[in-house]
């Protein structure tokens, strides 16, 4: 039997559309200057949007590196309840006013600085006024310091410079030195994060998202070098995870961690007396205390940006200190053989 030509009418035919694949996705700068800069990461399967954005903003806040003053030593004043002769501000309010100091690294390593002020006679003091040096650089140079009433005022000071990430506040700074006075220390550079998801699509593939990250900084960092800067740490995090081995389990009393006495694994890394550049590097790698190092291989801790072979045995001799080795991931020989001469004597 023929068919009608009617009757082919109702046949559908079913032609399977060959799947567009998604291009990687590519970060297009939308706006930028020097202290604010938007991006555009596109496109994403749905659901990374939100997935990226969250860890990006929180490094941005958190992570990257900066300088800050963290304490000021003033002529002739010994404690922030002192007044200065001749100067309209108190102490307490010339102590805020220096927080505000935004600064730029210019030199190659994270070693701490000083910085000096000296002037005399009537008028405005501001940041701009600090002596230059070849390691540091004023940002905002017109950020207003003190005011000086007459011209026999003089006004001399000191700044402790530092490196490190986030913020250390006023209270956790060493006051051992008489006339030291604490500053709360800002070293991040970033002064706020946005991020949104869109709707995307290539084709007629709809089921795409574009994530959109705006960057405000201090200056000392340009927006756009702030979001490479936090890429590459998560990317360092990932790789730690991507590159591990072996598992540890918390629950076996045979791995590393429980080679180290507890208080020993509690110690924070800041109490090691480390360099401020070992310092930095173990914080922007989320380690904090001895426990952590130890947890962390050799080759692990090389991958840490910054983080180089004398870095490494600066840790190491710290953790020999500590009667640690950290190639075994417990005590060293020399603890040991302390511990059984300890025993046998008893």
């Amino acid at each position: 039997m023929t068919l009608e030509p009617f009757a082919t009418a109702g046949i559908v035919e079913f032609v399977e559309e060959e799947e567009v694949p998604i291009p990687n996705p590519n970060v297009s700068e939308i706006e930028a200057d020097e202290q604010y800069g938007k991006f555009e990461i596109s496109p994403l399967q749905k659901g990374f949007g939100i997935t990226l954005g969250n860890p990006i903003r929180r490094v941005l806040y958190s992570s990257l590196p900066g300088v800050a003053i963290t304490s000021v030593k003033i002529d002739d004043v010994y404690h922030e309840y002192s007044t200065i002769e001749d100067v309209k501000e108190e102490v307490p309010e010339i102590l805020l006013n220096i927080k505000g100091i935004r600064i730029l690294n210019e030199s190659d390593t994270d070693r701490p600085g000083k910085m000096r002020l000296e002037v005399a006679g009537e008028g405005e003091v501001c940041a701009g006024d600090i002596m230059p040096t070849s390691d540091f650089q004023i940002v905002n140079p017109e950020l207003h310091l003190a005011t000086l009433n007459s011209s026999k005022a003089k006004l001399s000071l000191e700044m402790n410079v530092d490196h490190g990430t986030g913020y250390k506040p006023a209270s956790a700074m060493d006051e051992s030195d008489i006339g030291l006075l604490p500053v709360d220390a800002i070293f991040t550079p970033i002064r706020k994060v946005n991020y949104s998801v869109e709707p995307t699509r290539i084709g007629q593939n709809t089921n795409l998202e574009k994530l959109i990250v705006e960057v405000w900084t201090d200056g000392s960092i340009s927006p756009k070098d702030a979001i490479a800067d936090a890429s590459k740490i998560l990317s360092e995090q990932f790789y730690f995870i991507s590159t591990t081995t072996q598992i540890v389990d918390t629950e076996d009393e045979s791995s590393a961690p429980n080679l180290v006495p507890h208080a020993t694994a509690n110690i924070k890394v800041e109490d090691l007396e480390l360099s401020s550049r070992t310092l930095n590097c173990l914080k922007r790698a989320d380690i904090n205390t001895v426990g952590g190092i130890m947890q962390t291989n050799k080759k692990a801790l090389m991958q840490i940006r910054n983080f180089g072979e004398k870095s490494y045995r600066e840790l190491v001799g710290i953790l020999l200190e500590l009667g640690l080795d950290h190639k075994t991931g417990g005590p060293s020989q020399e603890a040991e053989t302390l511990e059984e001469t300890e025993i046998t004597s008893e």
